[in-house]
């Protein structure tokens, strides 16, 4: 079997800016959530899904903030936004697909903790993270890769390298150089992304990187500037890497035979439709729960 472990809060945020804006009878907001669904309903109609769970930011901030003052916050999302969060938990649970509302964790932690559970069972054959966050593909492993649902590509190591310049295990360390705009990491000045992936696909660590540049094994441009550059913001470093690693301790509860997918919950989709606005809603599902 195969299980899917989605970004809840990635297919929020795309739906929100891609799709079309939709008021219901009490003038709420609504579109996002509704096109988070009609998407989802399509999927489990292909018949692809048979266990899965979705790991959704229950609030913005998580234990990293209290790591680092500017790592990101609710400050500044769209309040019609910020007001689907937890209609859209509510939304996907009704599908029946098994949600995680993340508080002290992060919806990506949730994932990477999850892939690695489900992993160790012999019944798995894959465990596809979709999510296009480049802080999953650390957790590329054996069977675990990351998966675009709607281009239907798979990543595994092989491609994690291709497309990063690094394997795996080093894009923390990739991050923390580059920085992560969508997390509020800074990263360190002058280091981009083809400099930073070049020096690590050759030391695979930060505590590996000489500090003096002459003793680089690989070639880079600005060689000098990028030594200073990492030497002046070491701990600041060290610090990014961390906010970039993924826990894999989040306290699920879920086995794997908890997460199959059974249908939806006929009742809670009839409500939805009408608090979504989307009196055809029901029709989009082929299968409903016992």
């Amino acid at each position: 079997m195969k299980v899917h472990l989605i970004d809840g809060t990635y297919e929020l945020f795309r739906c929100y800016y891609g799709a079309p804006s939709k008021k219901n009878a009490a003038r709420r907001e609504v579109g996002a959530t509704r096109a988070v669904v009609r998407s989802l309903a399509a999927w489990l109609r292909t018949g692809e899904v048979t266990h899965a769970a979705a790991a959704f930011d229950h609030v913005i901030e998580s234990f990293r903030n209290k790591l680092f003052k500017g790592y990101k916050t609710g400050e500044g999302i769209d309040p019609e936004l910020y007001s689907q969060f937890e209609l859209v938990e509510r939304a996907v649970a009704a599908t029946g697909i098994t949600v995680w509302p993340m508080v002290e964790f992060e919806a990506d932690d949730a994932m990477a903790a999850g892939a690695r559970l489900y992993a160790k069972s012999k019944k798995v054959e894959q465990v596809l993270l979709c999510s296009p966050d480049k802080d999953m593909a650390q957790c590329v492993e054996g069977k675990i890769v990351g998966y675009d649902r709607n281009k239907k590509i798979v990543l595994d190591a092989a491609g994690v390298k291709a497309k990063f310049g690094v394997p795996p295990e080093s894009i923390p360390d990739l991050l923390a150089l580059v920085g992560d705009t969508a997390d509020g990491i800074p990263g360190i000045p002058r280091w981009g992304m083809k400099s930073a992936s070049a020096v690590l696909a050759a030391y695979g660590s930060l505590e590996k990187i000489p500090e003096d540049a002459a003793n680089w094994k690989v070639p880079v441009r600005g060689a000098e500037a990028l030594a200073q550059a990492l030497n002046a913001e070491r701990e600041e470093a060290l610090l990014y890497r961390k906010l970039a690693y993924l826990r894999y301790d989040v306290p699920l509860k879920e086995t794997l035979d908890d997460i199959e997918w059974r249908g939806a919950d006929r009742k809670a989709i009839e409500k939805l439709s009408v608090e979504l606005a989307d009196p055809d809603l029901a029709s989009r599902f082929e299968k409903w729960r016992a």
